[in-house]
């Protein structure tokens, strides 16, 4: 995984490293009005499922995905820009 951004450009954090498949993606969904548009989230999730969730969700809901990368203590963090 790659550093796609600036770490503390992310306007949120969510933490769902505890949380089964489907669920991060839930998360992002319930929380993305919580950013502004153009802002970042980011999803920390040891979900496998995500590294293939996140993006496909981004493609069908007009989101771009940054991209992924990995926090201070190496859980998967995967980014998103609001874009609607």
């Amino acid at each position: 995984m790659s550093a796609p951004h600036d770490a503390h450009a992310v306007a949120l954090e969510l933490d769902c490293t505890a949380l089964p498949c489907p669920m991060p993606i839930i998360e992002l969904a319930r929380h993305l009005a919580d950013v502004e548009v153009g802002d970042l989230i980011a999803v920390v999730a040891m979900d496998a499922a995500a590294a293939v969730d996140v993006p496909a969700w981004c493609r069908m809901k007009g989101q771009d995905y940054v991209g992924a990368d990995v926090t201070d203590d190496g859980r998967p963090r995967y980014v998103v820009r609001r874009v609607t």
